[in-house]
């Protein structure tokens, strides 16, 4: 069972910071194999999603409200550890982020840029594509609104 955190960038400590920072590059610069900036410079405006087991971060999500990244509400950076997936964190973690984006930003339209290849689980979350897959970071994305 992950217990979930909802932060803003001040009210993160400093070792969680490391924390976030440390499994993100985990996964998406080492994992993935993909040298890109991701530490942008928009972590300060975002709402911090934290998914905790034995005090130990396992997943994370990063939330925009409309206009601070895109036209719409938006989730991003979603990261499991690689050994904690087959729990289904992935599920946990964005219907957390999903139903903070209505509590704190009081919206219902969510865009997200996701990873082609996991387009089912977004599906099975409620989202759609729109558009065609483009390359972003050398890796094959899609646009995906749930209204």
């Amino acid at each position: 069972m992950l217990e979930i955190q909802i932060k803003s960038f001040p009210e993160l400590t400093t070792q969680e910071l490391y924390d976030v920072l440390q499994l993100r590059s985990e996964v998406f610069v080492v994992e993935q194999n993909c040298v890109y900036q991701d530490i942008d410079g928009k972590d300060q405006k975002a709402l911090h999603v934290l998914g905790i087991k034995n005090n130990q971060l396992v997943a994370y999500t990063r939330l925009f409200k409309p206009g601070d990244y895109l036209e719409y509400a938006c989730i991003g950076r979603v990261v499991v550890v690689k050994n904690q997936r087959q729990y289904k964190y992935g599920y946990d973690i964005m219907n957390a982020s999903i139903e903070a984006i209505k509590n704190y930003f009081n919206q219902t339209i969510i865009k997200i840029s996701a990873q082609a290849y996991l387009k089912g689980f977004y599906n099975n979350l409620g989202f759609k594509e729109v558009g065609d897959e483009y390359l972003e970071d050398d890796i094959p994305h899609i646009a995906m609104i749930k209204k």
